[in-house]
């Protein structure tokens, strides 16, 4: 592990390996940056089977916003000095936060974290709990299972966890949506089941 906190050197890297075309993922904690690990193919995969149900279920519509990798900010002054990027996020129509243009100033109602090795998905909880994230949903790969967290007094706390064949589905509080694992190869299939209409849609 290296931290490096020399910005210009930053930058420079982050040039690099955008002019390479790598999927460079950067969110800055409270002024120090982090380059995140880069998805994988799986990982993208499965971050646009997410997507598209969202899309399907509550986009463009005046249900809410669903946003890809949005960037989350606590502040508007500044906020490239700490903000998060989440794989998706879903605001409601009721919700609160504010629209900047380049990001969002405050929590989403649900968000998904997809983890890559060695990110540090689980150490942003506190900071999504702090700007009014209601929901949050790991999906973590290695090994495989779901992590459902609900905002309860001000911290997101892990309130349902599911693993491949996990019999009762995740079921979020905030959508009408259940999530879950099924047993299957080379990889556990993803379920989401729409719980208003009955539809649902398996990767």
């Amino acid at each position: 592990m290296m931290i490096l906190l020399d910005q210009a050197s930053i930058e420079s890297i982050l040039e690099d390996r955008r002019a390479k075309g790598n999927r460079t993922r950067e969110e800055v904690w409270d002024g120090v940056t982090y380059i995140m690990p880069d998805p994988n193919n799986e990982h993208q995969r499965i971050s646009a089977f997410f997507i598209g149900v969202f899309q399907a279920c509550f986009g463009f519509t005046e249900i809410g916003d669903v946003e890809i990798s949005p960037n989350l900010s606590d502040r508007i002054a500044k906020w490239e000095k700490n903000f998060r990027n989440p794989d998706l996020a879903y605001f409601s129509a009721t919700n609160t936060a504010q629209d900047r243009g380049t990001f969002w100033y405050g929590g989403p109602d649900f968000l998904l974290e997809i983890v890559s090795p060695a990110d540090m998905c689980r150490d942003k909880l506190p900071f999504y709990a702090s700007i009014g994230t209601k929901e949050v949903l790991i999906l973590d790969r290695d090994p495989w299972k779901l992590e459902l967290y609900q905002l309860k007094r001000g911290r997101l706390r892990l309130t349902d966890v599911a693993s491949p064949g996990h019999v009762k589905a995740l079921s979020s509080g905030v959508v009408p949506l259940t999530f879950q694992l099924i047993r299957s190869k080379p990889r556990p299939k993803i379920r989401i089941q729409n719980t208003e209409t009955d539809q649902e849609w398996k990767f």
